[in-house]
């Protein structure tokens, strides 16, 4: 196997130690750092994120591969500057007002850094007016909201209403997300997309960067 694919093999399994010492042994064999991150890291990451969406392995195999990948990012962050790699897009992401849940936020998260996107992360129990100033701020491509509980899916219809009111909704394209979510709810609220796990948000996500 190449150092690329055992790279990719490595991020699958959660190895953070390995990870670090193929992305040292790439870079000293003169691989760029493009090409260590889309061959090894990213590939990894994805498979894992395209097993998971097919139930092939679960929560706990994703955020120790998603440990594993951030390990070999930082090492390649310098370097990627350098050679002028930049993100292929940015998204603001956050669990909406009252809700205090946080896993599938990060999840989703791990994925889209995985897709090669740049992700604002407000947090959780976010208010409608701090997303409108995020989307102000960074002019991202995707605003992501999660919600876990029924009492606070409204405000996902509350945040889209306030990107209204300051003229700033045809600026982003908004993606739902959460437990109690459906497809016909995220149509009701006039969001641009709904999708059930974190691998699909990433793959939604890339689709609005060619619409």
């Amino acid at each position: 196997m190449s150092v690329l694919e055992n790279l990719s093999a490595a991020v699958q399994k959660g190895r953070a130690k390995e990870v670090e010492t193929l992305v040292r042994e790439a870079l000293e064999s003169g691989l760029t750092a493009q090409s260590i991150l889309d061959g090894g890291l990213l590939k990894g990451m994805g498979l894992i994120g395209e097993r998971f969406k097919n139930n092939e392995v679960f929560v706990p195999a994703v955020l120790i591969a998603a440990r594993a990948l951030s390990k070999g990012t930082e090492l390649l962050k310098s370097r990627l500057l350098e050679e002028g790699v930049k993100p292929i897009g940015s998204v603001v992401l956050g669990t909406v007002k009252g809700d205090l849940h946080d896993i599938g936020k990060n999840l989703v998260k791990m994925m889209l850094e995985g897709a090669g996107f740049r992700v604002i992360d407000l947090g959780v129990d976010v208010p409608s007016e701090r997303f409108v100033e995020a989307v102000r701020e960074h002019r991202p491509d995707v605003l992501a909201l999660s919600a876990l509980l029924t009492t606070t899916m409204g405000q996902q219809e509350a945040v889209i209403k306030a990107l209204t009111a300051a003229g700033l909704r045809d600026k982003v394209k908004v993606m739902v997300g959460g437990a109690p979510i459906t497809q016909s709810f995220c149509e009701q609220i006039g969001a641009d997309a709904y999708t059930s796990d974190a691998a699909s948000a990433a793959e939604t996500a890339k689709t609005f960067l060619t619409a």
